[in-house]
């Protein structure tokens, strides 16, 4: 009998001057890039907390803690492909991936196909496994303030 869980991964990084913007494992001009332990790519930690949570091993900061200095600036990507180990040693495979980034600037749509190409080889999966959409916030919150972004992530795994 196949098993089908799903999960679901939430997280928010503030902007940071001086920093590069990292996002679905693409570095993307931008003015400022996000402030984070790692490369604080946001979106990438929005997915290892719905993968990680589908598979019920608890959460990134739990695997990866931003307290250990072996993670300080590290790619996100890594953290990514750790993850996805970290499924696999539990026998289970991705189903899809719909992700949703909330940011009023910079415009993200030119980017999702390299950052669901980018995915996809980190993960290997199929792309057409990955959805990402861009949305505002309409001037409203800390995203529409430009403070920062949000992300939402939700993931299906399954194994036989």
């Amino acid at each position: 009998m196949m098993k089908i869980r799903t999960g679901f991964g939430y997280d928010v990084h503030p902007f940071a001057e001086g920093r590069e913007l990292w996002l679905g494992g693409i570095r993307i001009a931008h003015t400022k890039g996000l402030k984070g332990h790692s490369d604080a790519d946001v979106l990438i930690h929005a997915l290892c907390d719905a993968l990680l949570g589908a598979a019920n091993l608890r959460d990134i900061g739990f695997h990866f803690p931003d307290t250990a200095g072996e993670y300080k600036n590290i790619d996100s990507k890594i953290l990514l492909a750790r993850t996805m180990k970290l499924i696999r040693a539990q026998h289970y495979e991705l189903g899809n991936i719909d992700i949703t980034v909330c940011a009023e600037k910079p415009s993200l749509n030119p980017h999702i196909p390299s950052m669901k190409s980018c995915l996809a080889s980190v993960m290997q999966v199929a792309e057409e496994d990955i959805s990402i959409k861009a949305t505002t916030s309409e001037k409203m919150g800390f995203v529409g303030r430009e403070e920062g972004m949000a992300v939402f992530a939700t993931v299906l795994i399954m194994k036989d």
